[in-house]
């Protein structure tokens, strides 16, 4: 799903609109193939048990339980990736999370005091890591997974840099 262009302002340019990292799919997948094995061997021993009730019983139980453990492992964290958005603007960061309970943050450009980045070997194997950003009033927020983390990063600077050069309370205006 795209991030509605309507919930921006009339003349705010849409710079960047990316969900976390693949990465966060990763164990719900290594999920999905363990409760599938799983459930094909519980398959084959209830296909074992004598006829009669507990046979049936074991039959209905081996996909309910493989169905309700996929939503529960794989479904959910797959919305809540779906549904998660990093947006940067030509005014603000934007975080939009959610789908029964949605929250959201934004950072006008001109309140950003620091970006900064973090990758650990893993997140730069996989092209990742954790964008801080700082704003006037407040503490640190980090956002996780984010996708090209260092190219995310320059775009917020430059997009700042930008930002303040552009206001006329600076003196710097063009």
């Amino acid at each position: 799903m795209a991030y509605p262009e309507e919930a921006l302002a009339p003349d705010e340019q849409l710079l960047l609109h990316r969900h976390p990292h693949w990465k966060m799919l990763f164990l719900p997948a290594v999920a999905f193939i363990f409760v599938t094995a799983l459930a094909g061997f519980g398959f084959g021993l209830a296909s074992r048990a004598p006829l009669g009730i507990l046979r049936t019983g074991f039959m209905i139980a081996v996909p309910v339980a493989w169905a309700l453990l996929v939503i529960w492992w794989c479904i959910v964290p797959l919305i809540a990736w779906r549904t998660t958005h990093f947006i940067v603007t030509d005014r603000r960061v934007l975080v939009r999370e959610g789908v029964l309970t949605h929250t959201g943050i934004d950072i006008p450009m001109t309140r950003i005091s620091s970006v900064q980045f973090s990758h650990g070997l893993t997140d730069r194997l996989l092209g990742a890591g954790t964008l801080t950003i700082t704003s006037a009033s407040e503490e640190p927020l980090e956002f996780t997974d984010i996708p090209r983390v260092q190219q995310v990063h320059g775009l917020v600077y430059h997009q700042v840099f930008d930002v303040v050069q552009q206001d006329p309370r600076n003196g710097n205006g063009r």
